[in-house]
């Protein structure tokens, strides 16, 4: 396994936010966390890329735990995408995804070749060549989320964890990150709300209730009319399509009052 959680649990401001999760990511796949607002999945993510400590257990990658490595040696493997990111600097979009080479670099050295290769990929795979140049403070919602893709990818992680990435995305290009993030050949968490999305592209999913683990498995071990409705609380229709799972939520009755 590369990213693993064992047991993990956390608390803030004496609000137990994860209670004995364990997760483990096979190298090369792709996972992803599933749950309502408020079950953890941002919390897991950030104790698996080591910007927070567990209270208890231990998140480990390759099996040596993450608070005994060098922070330079995580941030060479691990990058992360945010649900929002913003600089008060006007930097270009070429400029945000250079941040992605700064754990490889040197302080104050020049730009080698091989960083510029990676930036200049960056920027291909995720479709922004041609607004290299134009200001971040320009850009919508979603582009500065591709963008912030694009820096973690000049990063050339061997791990890559993304914090609902689809959010400010339209459908075409939701369908397009999660297809590009799919078919990288590393090892991805994704922490998603749409639960169609999760089906199409993670090859295992957990789910999180109350900061604890109510499911885990491939998705269609998971998405179950059962566990839909117990852990959101709604009625579907779960059928599968092209050999995956496929939700359709069932309207909600409501009484006419007046």
């Amino acid at each position: 396994m590369s990213l693993a959680a064992d047991r993990v649990s956390r608390t803030a401001g004496g609000h137990l936010v994860l209670d004995g999760v364990s997760v483990a990511c096979a190298p090369g796949t792709t996972l992803g966390l599933l749950g309502p607002n408020g079950a953890g999945k941002s919390t897991l993510l950030r104790l698996l890329a080591g910007l927070l400590a567990p209270t208890a257990g231990v998140a480990t990658l390759d099996g040596e735990p993450l608070s005994g490595l060098p922070r330079r040696v995580v941030a060479r493997r691990v990058a992360v995408v945010e649900q929002q990111a913003d600089t008060q600097v006007d930097l270009s979009v070429r400029d945000v995804v250079r941040l992605g080479r700064v754990p490889h670099r040197r302080a104050w050295s020049a730009e080698s070749e091989e960083d510029g290769r990676a930036v200049r990929e960056a920027l291909a795979a995720t479709g922004l060549t041609g607004r290299a140049d134009q200001s971040w403070h320009t850009l919508s919602g979603g582009e500065r989320q591709r963008v912030q893709l694009a820096r973690a990818l000049a990063q050339q992680p061997r791990e890559l964890l993304l914090d609902e990435p689809t959010n400010h995305l339209d459908i075409a290009h939701q369908l397009d990150l999660l297809a590009l993030v799919a078919a990288l050949p590393i090892t991805s968490v994704i922490a998603l709300h749409d639960l169609n999305l999760a089906a199409m592209f993670c090859d295992r999913l957990v789910v999180l209730r109350a900061g604890r683990v109510v499911a885990a498995g491939t998705p269609d071990e998971v998405l179950t009319e059962e566990l839909v409705a117990d852990v959101y609380g709604v009625r579907t229709e779960i059928t599968t399509l092209d050999g995956r799972p496929h939700v359709r939520f069932l309207a909600v009755r409501r009484e006419h009052v007046g």
